[in-house]
C-alpha cells in the first residue's frame, strides 16, 4: 500500500482541522475525479510502518488536530491494510475521529467482509462515486450531490443510514 499524499491540517475533508491521507489506488475511475493520478496503485510512498507511526504521532502531538481522514484513490480497496492501521491509530489517539472517503456505497462497503472491518472503525464515511452530472461545489465535503456523509456508528447500530448535515 502506498501513499500518494499527506496534509498535515487541513479543514477540507471534514469538520475541524483533520490530518489527510491520501491511499494510492483506485479503480471506479469516475469521470471529472479531482484526483486520476491517484488511482495508480504504484504511486507515492509506501505507506510503511515508520510512515505510519511518524503520522500517528503528528497527529497525538498536535492538539488542534481533531482526527484523520482517508482520502485516495479509494482507501476501501487498501481496507485490510488499513484497519491495522486504524487500530494503532486508535489506541494510540482514542479522542480523535476517523472519517473516509470512498467511492463505494456505505451498503457495498457492508456487504464485503474486508471493508466492513474498516467501516466499523470510522466515524464517517462519505460516500459514492463522484458523478459529474451531479456536481455541485456548494456541498461540503463532497463534490457530488449522490454523494452522503453518513454517521457511521448510528447507521451500523440501527441498520439505517443516519446522514449527517453539513
Amino acid at each position: 500500500m502506498n501513499l500518494c499524499g499527506y496534509y498535515k491540517e487541513s479543514i477540507n475533508e471534514g469538520v475541524g482541522v483533520r490530518s489527510v491521507l491520501f491511499i494510492s489506488g483506485c479503480r471506479h475511475y469516475c469521470k471529472g475525479c479531482f484526483n486520476p493520478e491517484s488511482w495508480d496503485f504504484g504511486l507515492g510512498e509506501p505507506f510503511d510502518r515508520k510512515r505510519k507511526l511518524e503520522i500517528i504521532n503528528e497527529v497525538k502531538n498536535n492538539p488542534l488536530v481533531d482526527g484523520i481522514t482517508l482520502c485516495g484513490g479509494d482507501p476501501f480497496f487498501s481496507a485490510s491494510e488499513l484497519t491495522v492501521f486504524v487500530d494503532h491509530f486508535r489506541k494510540i489517539c482514542p479522542l480523535k475521529s476517523v472519517w473516509a472517503y470512498s467511492g463505494f456505497t456505505f451498503e457495498e462497503i457492508k456487504a464485503d467482509d474486508t471493508m466492513h472491518e474498516l467501516l466499523k472503525r470510522c466515524d464517517v464515511l462519505i460516500d459514492g462515486r463522484f458523478e459529474q452530472e451531479n456536481k455541485d461545489l456548494t456541498l461540503a465535503f463532497r463534490g457530488s450531490r449522490n454523494q452522503r456523509v453518513i454517521d457511521v456508528p448510528k447507521s451500523l447500530a440501527s441498520g439505517e443510514i443516519h446522514l449527517i448535515s453539513c
